[in-house]
């Protein structure tokens, strides 16, 4: 395969970009809408918690599914149920109507997110990893950026209730996108039978592998902490309105999303492995540099620092997961299994965050982001070092049969 399926991969980046947008107008507003309901630190950590502890289970599952199934139908499904559970929050009036709600909303983003980014592997033409996951990846992080913004002016102007139907239009949008664009189900190239899946003891000992799972969780601890309790912070501690959050929330996203095609591109040329790391270091400093803001501009630049490592790294490092989802012939459960670190992760930053600030300060919360985040870059540069994951161009050439024809059937997503 020698170019990008632009039709599919169209499909695919609005109608996820339709959707995410739709959470993150609602990400923002959740925690204080939360803690007006009376919830506790712990239970701020649970209501985002719960949709990360859902996605958990039953991402791998989903993503290893579509690896003998195909990707349309788990699409398909995923984003209906996900635009039906949206509106589900028009009547959670107490914490646990919120706990629950979260929850399932997780499952359906289960269905979805794996087996969209297997989809998006599939079509990747090789040697250019990094561009088009950079391309996809700024789908999302635009998404997550522009939301929250456009959450904050929705509640301010007309209250919370439109920003839940706001939420589950959207989906309700990226469902329709993909059962009418996307090719049926038989023309897809279904990449591995029942038989021949490679067993989930050989891709957990794969060091490589365990290094992308490991920086992945890392990072998503910190978005967990920053999404959860970063509205806290700003509307307890600087009285700030529900749309400077909005922007706060925002800018972080959006500078790591625009820097998601450049970093791509730069990806697929130059030591990707080295990128990963530098990122890691740059988001590290940035959520530590919560800790010592005082006004509005003070968390606006520590956003923006952590932005900036987010999109140096995570383009780089969903390069390596599709050289690595195509070298092992299992796309769908490598990327079952970013995404699984991913809920893992921003389970653990919202509950250890609701933890710390019930026991001891919120802002210690933000320290505790930052010793994951740097331990998260050492222990991925650990486990990839002398196991062939050098990052250059030629990596690619390397994967040798292991990646054998990408696929004679469905283009690029």
């Amino acid at each position: 395969m020698n170019k990008l399926n632009k039709k599919i991969f169209g499909t695919l980046f609005f109608s996820i970009f339709a959707a995410v947008t739709g959470v993150g107008i609602v990400v923002p507003l959740l925690p204080v809408y939360a803690h007006d309901l009376g919830a506790t630190g712990i239970y701020i950590g649970l209501i985002f918690g719960a949709f990360s502890l859902s996605r958990t289970f039953f991402l791998p599952y989903f993503g290893r599914l579509s690896d003998k199934k195909g990707r349309k139908p788990f699409i398909v499904a995923g984003l209906f149920t996900y635009a039906l559970i949206s509106f589900l929050f028009l009547f959670a009036d107490n914490v646990a109507t919120l706990i629950t709600v979260r929850f399932f909303h997780g499952i359906s983003s289960a269905m979805m997110m794996p087996v969209i980014l297997a989809y998006v592997g599939d079509i990747t033409p090789i040697g250019s990893e990094g561009l088009t996951m950079g391309l996809f990846n700024m789908a999302m992080f635009l998404g997550l950026s522009l939301g929250p913004l456009a959450g904050g002016v929705i509640k301010d102007n007309f209250g919370l209730n439109v920003s839940f139907v706001c939420m589950g239009f959207l989906a309700l949008t990226g469902f329709l996108l993909t059962l009418f664009l996307l090719p049926p189900k038989k023309s897809e190239h279904i990449i591995c039978s029942a038989n021949s899946l490679i067993p989930w003891k050989q891709l957990l000992k794969d060091r490589a592998i365990a290094g992308l799972y490991v920086f992945r969780f890392s990072y998503a601890t910190s978005i967990g902490i920053i999404w959860g309790f970063l509205p806290v912070l700003a509307d307890s501690e600087l009285s700030l309105s529900s749309s400077s959050i909005g922007i706060l929330v925002m800018i972080g996203v959006f500078v790591s999303g625009v820097l998601h095609v450049p970093m791509g591109c730069l990806a697929d040329r130059v030591n990707k492995k080295a990128m990963v790391v530098t990122g890691g270091v740059i988001s590290g400093l940035g959520i530590f540099a919560f800790n010592w803001v005082t006004s509005f501009n003070d968390l606006f630049i520590a956003n923006v620092l952590f932005g900036l490592g987010g999109g140096i790294s995570i383009s780089a490092l969903m390069a390596l997961a599709v050289i690595h989802g195509n070298k092992t012939k299992a796309m769908g459960s490598v990327m079952g299994m970013l995404t699984m670190a991913h809920s893992m992760g921003m389970l653990l930053g919202a509950l250890s965050a609701g933890l710390i600030m019930d026991i001891f300060q919120l802002r210690q919360a933000f320290s505790f982001g930052s010793i994951i985040m740097i331990a998260g870059a050492v222990i991925f540069f650990i486990c990839t070092y002398r196991k062939g994951v050098r990052g250059r161009r030629p990596e690619v050439g390397d994967q040798g049969s292991g990646v054998g024809s990408r696929g004679s059937g469905i283009g690029d997503l």
